[in-house]
């Protein structure tokens, strides 16, 4: 899919189950590769990045398996260095498969090449190459210094004493340096040069070097002795933790949405940093709750988050789920301490910056930092993902704001969690529509306005619609042959409905839509594909909560199609040439009846065989006859299968 369209929520409620963690399954299979003995690695994540590293590890001599029943993988250890040693390796835009395969293929002994698509030859692994340089390993650059595509080369490595790597960064250097110095098997320290970003990944990394059988020595976050003399042994089996940085997603959602929303695979015993999201949200006021193996999220007491000033250093991943539940905060609100955003897939500060700036937000973008000040009302949006799956799926939330978003690009989501569209519309509630269409005098205006005052729900008159814009072009003076500025004024009309009347701005314009030039002009702007286009960004942005009865064509084929209820209101023509002839006589218009009938078969005759969204029954909408019907017993009946 090109896009996908998310309607307003009225909430989210419900339980999932995380995928696994991309962070340690991309740590496991590695340090699986390079042990003595086989490993079984449950619950692995599925997703691109986790592809790419099993491929290189094939593409290296590595052998693995998926069990067919139970998932698992299965991965025989090479016991040190890959066996083989010439490889080409494409690893797409999978940092945590890149950094730590270029360090371990440096201290292979073997000529590889690395590269990736065109975001990961933006993404600097200078640092790296500078740590590996130090102790002999030859790494050249095949395109800019500094960046990726890498041509390793075989070396006489020197390994031991001190080397020293930037930690301001990224996390993922250190942690691809400690990883592969146990394969020279010699004592290392490694020194980390200014603050070290993002502990808790390297808490990660040190936390499976030691299930593995290599405990590092560590003094603070500046000094990291990896012992010499060990060699990786496989722990047998090893479980994956549920991914902490897309619980960030539905925690925030049960924040946000009332919830609550727990997650299942991760909780107060997580070797992830990124649990502390939990925490953050706690601060926002948003109600936590925690087991061994779960969080639990309510919104806060007061219904809206508190604005908030944090350094999110420890978070950056999930710090992206706050910069939009800033949106729902009750003022503005600053997160610092973020310029790692800037080396990610993409340079997130400025993609969130223009994204949040889209659905209304006023946003202050600084090297380290954003401060996000919500907007009185959201706006409907198109947000670009910049092939980001933290992107997509963060502004997945903005649809609990009772707006409607499209999301561009969402497969890009399968980077990290390739059904996350589908497990969010699992807990989501969408603002309910009823769709009520049928041929002309059917009775499907009146029943469709009188069901929603029944309900208490928004009510469209899409057949209006074109009538209002021939109208507002009429007023404006554009001419009814001008497609562009039709299309304009179609897009940003201010029409609504109201206890029957139909207004345009702060005009009553009932009974001016209905005269005999409106209906004319009505015909002409109809046949206008850029009018079209505009009329149904704008007809679905009538749905709002509690929910939406919407009358008229295409409102259940085109306009929403995800509708629950679908009615499709019919008459025998002479029953509908009765009621529209009742109908003039009473607004005192003369009418024929022959005329009448004529008219209608016409008219039907012409929408069942129009090319555009011809008129017909809707194969999940339910058949109403109201030939012998009155309206209270056509809207009794819509009411009660609604309720049944």
């Amino acid at each position: 899919m090109e896009f996908l369209d998310l309607p307003p929520m009225l909430g989210a409620s419900g339980q999932i189950r995380l995928p696994g963690s991309k962070s340690i399954s991309n740590r496991s299979l590695l340090l699986a590769a390079l042990a003595e003995g086989s490993t079984r690695i449950r619950d692995l994540l599925a997703s691109d990045d986790v592809d790419r590293m099993l491929e290189a590890l094939s593409a290296l001599g590595v052998k693995w398996t998926r069990e067919a029943e139970s998932g698992d993988f299965l991965v025989h250890g090479v016991g040190g260095p890959f066996p083989f040693k010439q490889a080409t390796l494409f690893l797409g835009n999978a940092g945590t498969a890149f950094r730590p395969l270029t360090a371990a293929l440096a201290l292979s002994g073997g000529e590889y090449q690395l590269s990736g698509v065109a975001r990961m030859h933006e993404r600097p692994i200078g640092d790296l190459v500078d740590g590996l340089r130090q102790i002999g390993a030859d790494v050249r650059y095949l395109g800019n210094d500094g960046f990726p595509p890498l041509h390793i080369m075989p070396a006489t490595i020197a390994p031991g004493g001190i080397v020293r790597v930037r930690g301001d960064v990224s996390s993922q250097f250190l942690t691809a340096l400690l990883m592969a110095l146990p394969l020279t098997g010699v004592e290392t320290t490694v020194e980390v040069v200014g603050e070290l970003i993002s502990k808790p990944y390297i808490s990660i990394t040190l936390d499976l070097m030691e299930r593995f059988g290599v405990a590092v020595e560590r003094d603070g976050w500046k000094r990291f002795t990896v012992p010499g003399g060990t060699r990786y042994q496989s722990p047998g089996t090893l479980y994956v933790e549920g991914d902490a940085s897309s619980a960030s997603y539905f925690l925030a959602a049960g924040a946000i949405g009332g919830g609550p929303v727990r997650v299942e695979g991760v909780g107060r015993d997580s070797i992830q940093g990124d649990i502390r999201f939990a925490e953050a949200l706690e601060m926002l006021g948003a109600r936590i709750e925690m087991g061994e193996n779960w969080v639990e999220a309510r919104a806060p007491e007061s219904g809206r988050l508190r604005a908030f000033t944090l350094d999110l250093n420890h978070i950056p991943d999930a710090a992206m789920t706050l910069a939009v539940a800033a949106l729902f905060a009750d003022g503005p609100c600053r997160l610092n301490n973020i310029a790692s955003w800037r080396v990610k897939e993409t340079d997130r500060i400025a993609a969130m910056a223009i994204e949040l700036r889209k659905v209304g937000a006023t946003v202050e973008e600084g090297p380290d930092y954003l401060v996000v000040t919500p907007p009185e009302r959201l706006t409907a949006a198109a947000i670009d993902t910049y092939d980001d799956h933290r992107m997509a799926m963060c502004f997945s939330l903005v649809s609990l704001g009772g707006c409607r978003v499209r999301i561009n690009d969402p497969k890009c989501v399968g980077k990290t969690f390739p059904t996350y569209f589908e497990v969010f519309g699992s807990v989501t509630r969408p603002v309910p529509v009823i769709a009520i269409d049928g041929p002309s005098a059917s009775g499907k205006g009146t029943v469709a306005a009188r069901v929603a005052a029944a309900l208490g729900f928004a009510f469209l008159d899409s057949g209006a619609m074109y009538r209002l814009v021939a109208l507002a072009a009429m007023r404006e003076g554009v001419a009814l042959d001008d497609e562009m500025n039709l299309a304009a004024l179609a897009s940003a009309l201010p029409a609504r409905f109201d206890e029957g009347r139909i207004w345009l701005g702060n005009d009553d314009v009932s009974d001016a839509i209905r005269t005999e030039a409106c209906s004319a002009g009505a015909s002409r702007v109809a046949t206008f594909a850029a009018v079209r286009v505009a009329l149904l960004d704008r007809q679905r942005d009538f749905r709002l909560g509690p929910g939406l009865v919407a009358d008229g064509r295409d409102m259940g084929s085109i306009v929403f199609p995800d509708a629950r209820n679908k009615f499709f209101l019919t008459a025998s023509v002479p029953a509908r040439a009765e009621r529209r002839y009742k109908q003039l006589m009473n607004k005192g218009m003369s009418a024929n009846m022959e005329s009448l009938l004529k008219d209608l078969e016409e008219r039907d005759r012409r929408d069942a065989t129009r090319s555009i969204a011809p008129l017909k029954q809707l194969p999940d909408a339910t058949l109403l006859d109201t030939t012998n019907m009155s309206i209270d017993e056509a809207v009794a009946f819509v009411l009660e299968r609604l309720t049944s």
